[in-house]
């Protein structure tokens, strides 16, 4: 039963960047800002260790949720 939620809200997701990618823009914006301004200020490796960081809080959040 879970499976056939998640992909119900992953084909919702998916169509609603597909009808508007205006909103998956506005959505990422800000990671893209703090990676660009860390990447800036410092260097590129630390903008890629956020990055992986940012990947990992999103991984595991999504699985204590779930």
């Amino acid at each position: 039963m879970s499976k056939n939620i998640d992909r119900t809200r992953a084909r919702s997701a998916l169509e609603t960047v597909r009808e508007s990618p205006v909103i998956a823009a506005i959505a990422l914006l800000p990671v893209v800002v703090i990676l660009g301004l860390a990447w800036w200020l410092t260097n590129w490796f630390v903008a890629l260790v956020l990055l992986i960081v940012f990947g990992v809080v999103v991984v595991v959040r999504g699985r204590i949720i779930h």
